[in-house]
């Protein structure tokens, strides 16, 4: 199997208590961009001194700003079931749990999608539980075709990434042939020993089976996936390493790894008791991570979900995130249910504060709040994208395309405030556009949108 234990223990022995020189030595190689080894990585990994890691701070903001600039890509997730056949230690969904559960309807599918539409939102990420009775492949391919068809007089969802339980290479086919943006799953744990242990008597307690889901998928035709761990359950060097080698089996084996990864941290969420985790990130060592991932992956998306804070996530947007979750609930009909005064939670989140409230933050701070989803709709997905991204020439897209949807949230969406903060952003950036025929574009674009025509990408 691609996960080495041993080589990975080998490597974390070998790079103890790295030198000043050793961990300048690995930054100078990272700052060519032409990749770093798993001991480069790990020698990042267990630094400590304070100048080396504002060092490395320092050094993933400057990629983050030299590749994605200042576009900062907002999303919302969307649970639709709470149906779980298996009993994963860490999660408020387990079989043990006791609780009245759920699925959506298709017509709550649709009050949930446009709660959504309401809130300005493009791109969802559908999550539920897994139950091969409760919430099949019929019902998820169902819940795509209804958010897709649901439209708002002023807003509809472009792009649906699905966060669904490993599974065939034939029902990965089926996903794709929906038309899904990326397909999300978390490995949890990479360290085995431990995956079995979190995953008890389960379906998911089939380390093999959920390590090699990306690889069905990409056999299916999907070729972008999106990773993660949920830090906290082993210990995060062994899993950093890990999302490596897996990275790199995706390359080696299909030309194109990971389009993104996801760095949640345990919460508390029913019948989960944080002091029986000896591995919980504290907040120097999660930066540290996230930096280093921006590092060890130049092109790979980082998401950042609600369950931070908001001082947490302004601090990472600066050296490594590049997408965030905004106005999100984490409950099945959690959208409905909050309006109505009741708010009900997978897990505990951090940061309440609703889309317009999070891009104002946003555009304070000097950042293009983006709701694109161009790349999906144009192909431009898997290696297609990776090529542009790594030759400088996405740059001539993004960016534009984070204006132009700026400009669409700030006039269906948006307060005068936001409107007046968006403006002064859209103004100056447009202007930055270095290709004459993409800067006119744009700024033909901008006026159809006054006049009230929408959807402009490039």
């Amino acid at each position: 199997m691609f996960i080495n234990h041993n080589y990975i223990y080998e490597i974390l022995e070998k790079t103890k208590c790295p030198s000043n020189d050793e961990i300048k030595s690995v930054l100078e190689k990272a700052k060519k961009r032409d990749g770093l080894s798993y001991e480069d990585i790990a020698v990042l990994l267990q630094a400590e001194d304070e100048k080396d890691l504002n060092e490395i701070y320092s050094l993933a903001g400057e990629i983050k700003k030299d590749i994605y600039g200042k576009r900062i890509v907002v999303f919302a997730p969307l649970y639709v079931s709470d149906y779980c056949v298996n009993n994963c230690v860490y999660c408020g969904y387990k079989r043990d749990n006791k609780f009245s559960r759920r699925k959506l309807t298709m017509e709550e599918v649709v009050q949930e999608v446009k709660i959504l539409e309401q809130m300005g939102h493009k791109r969802l990420a559908l999550e539920l539980g897994e139950d091969p009775v409760n919430a099949t492949i019929d019902y998820v391919l169902e819940c795509l075709d209804t958010i897709y068809k649901t439209q708002n007089a002023n807003g509809e969802i472009r792009r649906v990434n699905v966060n669904i339980a490993a599974t065939t290479v034939e029902n990965y086919k089926l996903l794709n042939e929906k038309g899904i943006g990326t397909y999300i799953l978390f490995q949890e744990t990479y360290h085995q020993p431990t995956y079995e242990k979190m995953h008890p008597k389960s379906i998911k307690g089939d380390y093999n089976y959920h390590l090699t889901s990306f690889d069905r998928a990409m056999e299916a035709g999907i070729d972008d996936v999106g990773a993660g761990v949920l830090f906290g359950l082993s210990d995060p060097r062994f899993e950093v390493l890990s999302l490596m080698m897996h990275n790199n089996h995706l390359e080696e084996k299909y030309g194109v790894g990971f389009h993104t990864i996801s760095v949640p941290r345990l919460q508390e969420a029913s019948g989960v008791n944080l002091e029986s985790y000896p591995y919980l990130l504290n907040d120097r060592m999660f930066k540290k991570i996230v930096a280093i991932l921006r590092i060890a992956l130049p092109f790979t998306g980082l998401i950042l979900s609600t369950r931070e804070t908001p001082a947490m996530r302004k601090e990472l947007l600066k050296y490594g995130v590049s997408q965030i979750s905004a106005g999100s609930s984490t409950g099945v009909g959690g959208y409905k249910e909050r309006e109505e005064g009741r708010d009900i939670k997978q897990f505990k989140t951090n940061d309440e504060r609703s889309p317009i409230e999070i891009l104002k933050e946003l555009l304070e701070d000097g950042y293009i709040p983006s709701y694109c989803t161009a790349c999906y709709r144009k192909g431009r997905t898997g290696d297609r994208f990776m090529q542009l991204a790594k030759s400088g020439n996405i740059k001539y897209v993004c960016e534009p395309n984070a204006i132009m949807t700026l400009q669409e949230f700030t006039l269906d969406y948006g307060d005068k405030e936001l409107y007046e903060k968006a403006q002064q952003i859209i103004n100056s950036e447009v202007e930055n556009i270095q290709r004459e025929d993409i800067k006119n574009y744009t700024k033909e674009s901008l006026e159809k949108m006054q006049s009230g025509k929408r959807d402009f990408y490039i």
